[in-house]
């Protein structure tokens, strides 16, 4: 594993998002809460390319992980 550490704000930008802390706010509100049943993964709102990349991140344990657990849970309302 990569023990690389990328801000929150960096994950919003690696999945071609606003990454600005008012967007990341507005993306949060907007697509909350996400239910527990749902992996993040397979939520609507994302295109195939973001998909796929949330899935490698913890398939692969990469350097991303931590910021895409915090994502499920901001989503989630944790």
């Amino acid at each position: 594993m990569d023990t690389t550490h990328h801000p929150f704000h960096e994950l919003f930008a690696q999945l071609g998002l606003p990454c600005d802390a008012l967007s990341i706010a507005q993306f949060i509100q907007r697509h909350s809460p996400l239910p527990g049943h749902v992996a993040l993964a397979d939520a609507d709102f994302w295109s195939p390319a973001q998909a796929a990349f949330l899935r490698e991140t913890w398939q692969e344990d990469s350097d991303w992980a931590h910021q895409v657990d915090q994502l499920s849970e901001a989503l989630r309302g944790r």
